[in-house]
């Protein structure tokens, strides 16, 4: 009796009163007071939470401000008002977290939320009125995609005025760094009516006891359906860790028809049905969940921290706007006997591996691309061979000056032989603002003979490496009394305690201190140091035999911290692979190795979620080509790669990507550094499955709008006053605020534009680029009328041969028709983007072909060995 009563008030908790969320062990009452909306400096570009896209359609980017969870099962509650009065429909759903740090979010709908602050804790509830649950997210789930003609219902006289974001952080250790939070969700909606309606209809079950080591336990949930028809198009099953498979049915007649079958141990997303599936009134909703008590010491109940368990199915549906219901719920079972008649394959627990994590329904596609408006590809400082970002996301470079590492630097015993020219004379550590390439900082004159790593800890020290110097160093960025700490002996390589052979990264660890060197060039082994400089231990030693085991390395080039995780990525950078240890124990974790990688990984980069990488140029006669990676942290797997347009990759040789889903690589041969943006692209397959055709994304750039979830929302170029009109309305909406003067002006600016008289009309600037060509084809053709008439029909050959040369300077040398392409990228200050990107890509090849200094650096695998001593 007990248990059932706890059961109901957990649910009346959740739904009924309020939707209350599960209790947390802090503070109930605790409310943060904030009146405006602030937002952490981690979380750039969260400031602006409404961005148009055209005249009816807009995205709504809905975000934690910032916050940081001090305990495990912490349940934090957001609120934003629909920034429009009038009626407006949610068309797609993009997830902006990583199961890193979130255990799972729900998006409500209601009139009022449980508090005015920037956020609070959902012990006090979500909503005052009725809240309908939107969206919900688990384990890494990729976006939700409505079909063409559906969308749930907001604002106006009877939709939800306000989203209530709440966010449960399971696991915080994460947060060890005390690093903000900025997970949430990005909406696309429309002011254009849509003529079927979305909804939710959550199966629940509030009363399952799983006895500890029990080998298999159901969980059943039935109810019958008394409303008008509504036509399921996808489901989401959740449960936490003991859960094995969930799987939903419509029952009509004693006939079972699947809805849905899925492990929840898998990505928690929204997954298209098979087929269509169409409930009328009368029919019954059936819901297994087979759990395992197996490992536990107790029994497990339904409950809302981690170490409980859940049995929820999810059911997306559509139905006619008339007779739309946005929420439905069941939590009882009314027909337990049926289940004797349920499919087997409901009690048949679906296998799950690392390889399946993302694959299940959804097509993925992590797309890389050059931000091609960032000038810093332009610095053309020395040597890249180090990049970085600081506390405050500025980018640092570290670069080798006039100095070259080529095949004079070192002996056989790996003894640097230019010492006589003295240390780097010029600033060789860069602070770079990321949006506009300004150099803010710069430092590290005569200080290094040839640069290598660059690492950044959480108090802004650089950590660099020298491997002319065989040396390690700690530079306060903004002291120029010398480096805090040095490790090695300068110019002496050397494999003991205290000597290093060419390092090459370092890492420091956020929570401890600890201070991890990778060594290097000369040296097969990791070393770690106390903070304070001490030795501690290492690990590592070379390949021996053709198949290097783990814990092997040639070269171990670049250092990744995975500090949740306990783990540290190396970049073995000759054996083509990445090899993860367990930080405190040095155990070898796994090994991340792919073909496409060529037999070099150069740099790696982690970020939650995400590891990023990037090779080698192929060795002569292989096919995989210079790029960068991008790869499923948990399962290793590729979900994309990418390359810049303006130049090209030549020897990357350092990476690092930052939260907000910007990536910057460094190339050591052609001085160059370049900036990426990551933008998700995942595109939900529910409705071919179900027959209805996808809703495309109006916007042309809209991969620019929704970038992953380390990307954030920008605005769109301006192309028309209707696009500037309704940017100005709803950000007004938003803020509670006129359209400003500024956009005023510019809306008149744009409209003198684009009216009649007004400049030079289009037509006039096409009649005279062609009256030229006319004219000169019309003289041509004059010309051979009157040879012809003059020398007969053997002056043919000869025109042909003259207008050949004429129309030639117009064609362009070696071509056979006219080139806009080459014509227009003659001219002073064009840029090429728009044209052939094969052409682009073949001239800057030729123009930077000599750009970089030939570097024997990274190709001098296998090192010569030294020589013995006398």
């Amino acid at each position: 009796m007990a248990g059932r009563t706890r059961s109901l008030l957990l649910l009346l908790l959740v739904l009924h009163s309020g939707c209350l969320a599960f209790r947390s062990p802090l503070s109930v009452f605790k409310r943060f007071k904030e009146t405006t909306r602030s937002f952490s400096n981690e979380c750039l570009g969260t400031t602006r939470a409404v961005t148009p896209i055209d005249s009816s359609d807009f995205a709504l980017d809905i975000r934690m401000p910032g916050v940081t969870p001090k305990q495990s099962d912490t349940y934090f509650c957001m609120s934003m008002r629909l920034p429009v009065d009038e009626e407006a429909f949610v068309i797609d759903f993009k997830p902006r977290a990583s199961m890193d740090t979130v255990h799972h979010m729900l998006l409500f709908g209601c009139n009022m939320p449980s508090s005015t602050g920037s956020y609070w804790f959902c012990d006090e509830g979500t909503c005052t009125d009725k809240a309908n649950i939107l969206y919900a997210w688990a384990r890494n789930a990729p976006p939700t995609r409505l079909p063409k003609g559906v969308g749930f219902r907001v604002g106006g006289e009877t939709g939800s005025k306000y989203f209530v974001l709440q966010v449960h952080y399971g696991d915080i250790s994460a947060f060890r760094d005390n690093h903000k939070d900025c997970s949430g969700v990005s909406l696309h909606l429309t002011r254009v009516p849509q003529p079927l309606i979305a909804g939710m209809y959550l199966m629940m079950s509030v009363d399952t006891v799983i006895p500890a080591g029990e080998k298999v336990v159901n969980s059943d949930i039935s109810c019958h359906y008394k409303m008008y028809p509504m036509h399921v198009f996808a489901y989401r099953v959740h449960t936490h860790h003991l859960g094995k498979v969930v799987s939903g049915y419509r029952v009509r007649n004693g006939q079972w028809t699947l809805i849905g079958r899925q492990s929840p141990q898998l990505p928690q997303a929204f997954y298209p049905v098979e087929h269509p599936v169409d409930v009328t009134f009368g029919d019954i909703l059936a819901a297994r969940c087979v759990f395992t008590g197996e490992g536990r010491t107790e029994a497990t109940h339904i409950g809302g921290t981690s170490s409980d368990e859940m049995c929820n199915l999810y059911i997306m549906y559509y139905m006619e706007a008339k007779h739309a219901v946005s929420f439905m719920t069941c939590t009882q079972n009314v027909a337990p006997d049926m289940f004797r008649t349920i499919p087997p394959e409901a009690n048949i627990p679906i296998p799950v591996k690392s390889d399946m994590v993302m694959m299940h329904g959804h097509h993925k596609d992590f797309h890389v691309e050059e931000a091609l408006d960032w000038p810093g590809v332009y610095l053309l400082p020395g040597q890249v061979s180090g990049v970085a970002l600081d506390p405050k996301n500025n980018l640092v470079i570290f670069h080798r000056g006039d100095h070259v590492w080529d095949g004079n630097s070192f002996d056989s015993k790996f003894v640097y032989q230019q010492r006589g020219l003295g240390p780097i004379e010029d600033d060789t550590i860069l602070v770079i603002d990321p949006s506009n390439a300004a150099i803010l900082q710069s430092s590290g004159k005569n200080l290094f003979y040839l640069p290598h790593g660059l690492s950044i800890d959480k108090d802004g020290n650089y950590w660099v490496t020298d491997v002319a110097l065989h040396q390690v160093f700690k530079l306060d960025p903004h002291s120029k009394a010398g480096p805090l700490l040095i490790l090695g002996r300068s110019m002496q390589p050397g494999s003991d305690q205290n000597h290093f052979c060419q390092p090459t990264d370092v890492a420091v660890d956020p929570s401890t201190g600890a201070i991890y060197v990778s060594d290097g060039y000369c040296n097969s082994r990791i070393v770690q140091f106390s903070p304070s400089g001490k030795f501690i231990t290492q690990w590592g030693e070379e390949v021996s035999g053709s198949s290097p085991k783990p814990g092997q390395f040639s070269v171990p080039h670049s250092l990744a911290l995975v500090p949740h995780l306990n783990q540290l990525c190396v970049a073995d950078r000759e054996n083509g692979r990445i090899q993860c240890f367990k930080t405190d124990t040095k155990e070898f974790v796994r090994e991340i190795k792919h073909a496409s990688f060529g037999r070099n990984i150069f740099a790696i980069s982690y970020i939650p979620g995400l590891l990023f990488a990037v090779n080698g140029k192929p060795y002569f006669g292989d096919q995989e080509p210079v790029q960068g990676f991008v790869m499923n942290f948990s399962s290793g797997e590729i979900i994309g790669v990418f390359k810049p347009v303006r130049k090209h990759f030549d020897m990357p040789h350092d990476i690092v990507a930052s939260e907000d889903g910007t990536v910057y690589i460094g190339d050591a041969h052609t001085n160059t550094v370049w900036k990426f943006t990551l933008t998700e692209k995942m595109e939900h397959r529910s409705v071919k499955k179900a027959g209805i055709e996808v809703q495309e994304i109006k916007a042309r750039n809209m991969t620019e709008q929704w970038s992953g979830r380390l990307g954030i929302p920008c605005a769109f170029p301006l192309k028309s006053k209707t696009w500037k009109e309704a940017e100005a309305v709803v950000e007004s909406k938003m803020e509670n605020k006129p359209t400003s003067s500024e956009l005023q002006k510019m809306q008149e600016k744009q409209k003198l534009i684009k009216e009649p008289g007004s400049g030079v009309p289009v037509v006039l600037i096409t009649t005279l680029l062609v009256i030229p060509v006319v004219v000169l084809l019309a003289i041509a053709i004059f010309i051979r009328w009157k040879k012809s008439r003059a020398f007969g029909a053997d002056s043919e050959h000869k025109l042909e041969a003259s207008s050949g040369r004429v129309l030639g300077r117009f064609r362009g040398k070696g071509s056979r028709g006219l080139n806009l392409g080459n014509f227009f990228a003659s001219r002073k200050g064009y840029s090429r983007k728009g044209f052939d990107r094969l052409s682009t890509e073949g001239s800057d090849q030729e123009k930077d072909e000599d750009d970089g200094s030939e570097s024997e650096e990274e190709y001098s695998a296998p090192l010569p060995t030294p020589a013995p001593s006398s």
